[in-house]
């Protein structure tokens, strides 16, 4: 309970105290018009309040993705609350105030034009192709998913596809939802609906919270436990956890969820609130299932402690999806009839409405590269309809293997933004808008990019999906993260001093 506790007041203290350090090294200036007032078109740039912008950003960028990753992390141990608390204070926050503060300072641009528009003209067309891969996967992942999970409580119509039956007339349902949350102006479904998701999300993890603590607060999981490795397969800490638990510390699909309401935001003192506050929600949320998931299975009759529990568990339920196994235990157990409710809503609310989002982030950043204007139906119809073809015909394609794929892209997405966000900070060190004292504010951004740059490389050489190195040559696999990051720092440094000279 101590450690939990803990945590929790330090990503407290982290908005607080970090966030607010966050907002004035970027140099936030009040006066500003913002997008949303000089671009207002009633599609993509409408002014909404604050508080509903930031349940929307929320519910965006959480989806499943603070839950599922978080379980999958207490697997490694309690070293997962550090990652969780740390990870969101000094990476996630800054990569989430910066990637949407930096859309809303460049007029409402996406992802790829921020970090092309940093990091150069062949970063942006790799970032364009990065994140559009990113988001109609994982669209097409949150189609499937829900979907099946439908079947299973409403059956109907379904078609054989590689030996099973696919849902495909719930496919199809999720499917129209998704065209009409791509094309409809945003504050007619996401803005008026996703308030309310966001706020049962919430309203969920609060529960277990509060159950878990009042009931089970000699179970928790401790950090005294010991911070070694309990992953059964042997996989290592560094950097497995570092990319298990995505959305709970950091993920770079936040910035491409990010722009979608920079374009709504009215002045840029909401920016450390809808931004850095929606990534220490998602923190929060992240902590307690991790340490749901750590304390639930825990029985001392059978000599079963905290995470061992847990691992028994899995070990019963081997080749299902344990986090959504977890998820729905956890919460019938705990908090009754309203929490299966909240199960079934969480395991197939929450991935739909982050996978209409990430489509509409697609529609963006194409709109964006291609300088169409979507104020026009017919236009947005032109985006959105090769966008949707994409999708669906994804839905036919067996790519179980690609997906694994998916959290490595996601972070590398992260640091190429954190990246873009060491460049622009360090570019506009002496703006009369910024306080002088803070011109080595690049450095929130540079240190978690360099960071994430070890992880991400590290991760593609060491991990099974990767080139799997063997576990008496992952030092290899270290040694050639290191150096590349390494080489990385060294191409800013150099950068920075021809630009410091110029």
């Amino acid at each position: 309970m101590i450690t939990f506790l803990v945590a929790l007041v330090v990503l407290i203290l982290g908005f607080v105290l970090y966030g607010t350090f966050v907002e004035k090294v970027f140099g936030i200036d009040p006066k500003a018009e913002t997008p949303a007032i000089t671009k207002n078109d009633g599609v993509d740039f409408v002014p909404m309040s604050g508080w509903r912008i930031f349940l929307v950003q929320f519910l965006n960028i959480a989806g499943l993705g603070p839950i599922f990753g978080a379980i999958m992390g207490i697997f490694f141990g309690p070293a997962a609350f550090l990652w969780i608390v740390f990870g969101t204070i000094f990476a996630g926050g800054v990569h989430d105030y910066l990637s949407g503060m930096l859309s809303l300072r460049k007029g409402g641009v996406s992802l790829p034009e921020i970090v092309g528009g940093e990091l150069g003209s062949g970063i942006r067309v790799f970032m364009r192709m990065l994140s559009l891969v990113l988001l109609l996967l994982l669209t097409t992942t949150f189609l499937s998913g829900p979907a099946t999970l439908l079947q299973g409580l409403a059956p109907l119509g379904t078609m054989p596809f590689h030996g099973r039956a696919l849902p495909i007339a719930w496919v199809l349902i999720i499917f129209a939802y998704y065209a009409l949350a791509t094309v409809l102006p945003v504050d007619k479904l996401i803005g008026r609906f996703y308030p309310i998701f966001g706020g049962m999300l919430l309203f969920m993890g609060i529960g277990i919270a509060v159950v878990m603590l009042a009931k089970h607060g000699s179970a928790m999981p401790e950090l005294t436990d010991g911070l070694y490795n309990r992953k059964a397969d042997g996989l290592p800490i560094f950097p497995m956890m570092f990319v298990s638990i995505a959305c709970g510390a950091i993920s770079g699909f936040h910035g491409t969820q990010s722009p979608i309401m920079s374009r709504c935001l009215t002045n840029e003192r909401q920016g450390r609130w809808i931004f850095y506050g929606a990534m220490v929600a998602e923190g929060i949320l992240a902590l307690i299932w991790a340490a749901a998931a750590g304390t639930f299975f825990a029985d001392p009759e059978q000599g079963l402690y905290g995470i061992d529990g847990l691992q028994a568990f899995a070990a019963q339920h081997q080749g299902e999806n344990i986090a959504a196994l977890v998820v729905d235990v956890v919460s019938r157990s705990w908090l009754g009839t309203i929490g299966g409710i909240l199960a079934i809503i969480g395991v197939i609310a929450a991935p739909i409405t982050s996978g209409d989002t990430a489509l509409r982030s697609a529609r963006l950043i194409v709109a964006d590269f291609l300088h169409i204007d979507q104020k026009p139906k017919i236009k947005r119809l032109a985006i959105a309809l090769p966008l949707f073809a994409c999708v669906f015909g994804m839905v036919f394609v067996n790519f179980d293997i690609v997906w694994r794929y998916f959290s490595w892209t996601n972070q590398t997405l992260a640091m190429f933004t954190l990246w873009a966000g060491a460049v622009w900070l360090y570019r506009n060190q002496k703006s009369e808008i910024r306080n002088q004292k803070y011109s080595f504010g690049y450095l929130i951004a540079l240190i978690p990019a360099l960071f994430m740059t070890m992880v991400s490389t590290s991760y593609i050489l060491i991990a099974p999906e990767g080139f799997r190195l063997p576990e008496q040559y992952r030092w290899i696999g270290y040694a050639i993260a290191g150096v590349i990051t390494l080489a990385c720092l060294c191409a800013f440094t150099f950068w920075a001093k021809n630009y410091k000279a110029k």
